[in-house]
């Protein structure tokens, strides 16, 4: 990865991005030594230009930044850090330096979760539940989101709210597993309704339709 530290006077931008949840925790400055140091150890250092030396994220307060990942933009001089963050990681107790909750977004765990299954479909190992339904067949996993299906329409007509949530959350599982098990992601489900979201999608469908019958 070459990076450009000489275009600023040694100094370049690094924005820390926390890996798992998304948010942008912080911004510093690194010069060479610093991105060498965060590779080296796997804590995210700075160059301080106050103190004017390197410093390294929690060295005082305990607070780290775990390194995941770095990358460099399309001008070779701004560092994107992807971290992990041990405790907040504002100097002021905040979470991030614009005083922001560094909370996930729930929907994210569904690619975790999708690639958690990937993972299954892929190693098979021996006592996993998802292996013994890959290992079933195409048919006993459809026929599990059938009977998912059904008993979240129970708990939707006569069960309580947490039954709902806790049968919709097998439902979309086994949905998940089936969608894996035929080469596909939960994404594509995703993408597809982001398409029908579009004012004119049932227009551009009964257009495409359209065309593929006179074909």
């Amino acid at each position: 990865m070459e990076i450009n530290f000489e275009k600023s006077g040694g100094l370049v931008p690094a924005i820390v991005q926390d890996a798992k949840t998304k948010n942008v925790l912080m911004l510093g400055y690194m010069n060479k030594n610093a991105y060498d140091k965060t590779l080296q150890t796997k804590k995210v250092t700075f160059w301080s230009r106050s103190r004017e030396c390197l410093w390294t994220k929690g060295e005082t307060s305990g607070n780290f930044l775990n390194l995941v990942s770095i990358a460099v933009d399309c001008d070779n001089d701004t560092l994107l850090v992807k971290a992990l963050p041990e405790g907040p990681t504002c100097h002021k107790g905040t979470d991030t330096c614009w005083g922001e909750d560094n909370e996930s977004n729930p929907l994210l765990f569904l690619t975790e979760l999708q690639d958690f299954i990937n993972k299954r479909h892929e190693e098979m190992p021996e006592g996993s539940y998802t292996t013994s339904l890959f290992k079933d067949g195409i048919n006993r996993i459809a026929q599990k989101v059938g009977e998912e299906a059904l008993e979240t329409v129970i708990e939707a007509t006569n069960g309580s709210k947490d039954k709902l949530v806790y049968e919709a959350c097998d439902l979309i599982y086994h949905l998940i597993v089936l969608m894996t098990s035929k080469g596909l992601r939960i994404e594509e489900i995703a993408a597809e309704l982001q398409k029908r979201h579009d004012p004119n999608w049932d227009k551009k469908r009964r257009e495409a339709k359209a065309k593929h019958q006179m074909e």
